[in-house]
């Protein structure tokens, strides 16, 4: 009998839509992302052309397709612009994505010329971002990473298959190039409520065995919500959810999180909420309990 392969991740498709859906309609002059579009297949884009109409279809099924893709530019949004001002604002020869999914700021960030940048992910979405890059730009010479597609602004990408569960992090890098004695920006977007508290330490012990004085580390993370738990409980019971195979396994008060960071030796400069980060942007909020949970936090190494 086969073995069959894990999927890649849904979430990833989803944020990757909502930010499709939100390029070039919301935060103008501090948002932008044409690569979001291009990273989707034809039938992923439908729910972002109707979401950018502003004409919700027939049928439930597809209605809730529609305003999950609605939802999610209302976070994308907010989330994108506070984690590129953060990295902007501290560019290093280094930068790390865990859990990259489908992230496109390799090639739109010109701020990123100078960085090598490692795309740490599970092996299956890996799989599945560098098959969507292949068919972005079908016909072209691959690039130096052997990958066909279009032509990164970073100095160079890495791919590193990781599965945060199982696999030793630190080895991984350290097998892909990744210097330890250099300052190092890591980013760790929309993946932190996807592991367990132990797997979430773990990640960061590795992490903090590499990371030289002057690197930084941008976190995004969810608080706990009664109201959140439940829509997400309601909507797994009825299938309605995209993501219903992949919950939530850890949430965090800032100042646990701010504790948890400093037992690894980086200090937390900054920690803000996504409605606070929309309501400076004049972004829509209909969302407010995952803008009000979700958030984004700096820290620097002590």
């Amino acid at each position: 009998m086969t073995e069959r392969r894990p999927a890649a991740s849904r979430t990833a498709v989803l944020v990757c839509q909502g930010r499709a859906a939100g390029d070039g309609r919301a935060a103008e002059g501090r948002f932008a992302d044409p690569m979001a579009v291009r990273l989707l297949r034809a039938a992923e884009r439908d729910p972002v052309d109707a979401v950018r109409a502003g004409t919700p279809p027939e049928g439930w099924r597809a209605r809730m397709t529609y305003e999950s893709v609605r939802a999610g530019a209302e976070i994308a949004v907010p989330r994108t612009v506070a984690v590129d001002e953060a990295l902007c604002a501290r560019t290093t020869g280094q930068l790390v994505i865990l859990g990259a999914g489908l992230d496109t700021r390799a090639w739109r960030l010109s701020a990123l010329a100078r960085t090598t940048v490692w795309e740490v992910d599970h092996p299956a979405s890996q799989r599945d971002k560098r098959a969507r890059l292949a068919d972005a730009v079908r016909g072209r010479e691959e690039d130096g990473n052997g990958t066909a597609g279009p032509p990164a602004l970073a100095r160079s990408v890495r791919f590193t298959p990781v599965d945060f569960a199982v696999d030793d992090l630190g080895a991984a890098l350290e097998a892909a190039g990744h210097d330890p004695v250099e300052p190092t920006t890591w980013l760790w977007e929309g993946v932190v409520p996807y592991l367990t508290p132990e797997e979430v330490r773990a990640t960061l012990a590795a992490l903090a065995a590499r990371t030289a004085l002057g690197s930084a580390l941008v976190v995004n993370y969810q608080t706990p919500s009664l109201k959140a738990a439940a829509g997400r409980r309601l909507s797994r019971v009825l299938g309605s959810s995209v993501t219903a195979g992949e919950p939530w396994r850890s949430l965090w008060r800032p100042r646990r999180m701010a504790a948890l960071l400093a037992a690894h030796g980086l200090r937390v400069v900054r920690d803000s909420s996504l409605l606070d980060v929309a309501r400076e942007l004049g972004a829509p909020a209909r969302e407010r309990t995952s803008l009000r949970t979700g958030r984004v936090a700096v820290a620097e190494s002590r």
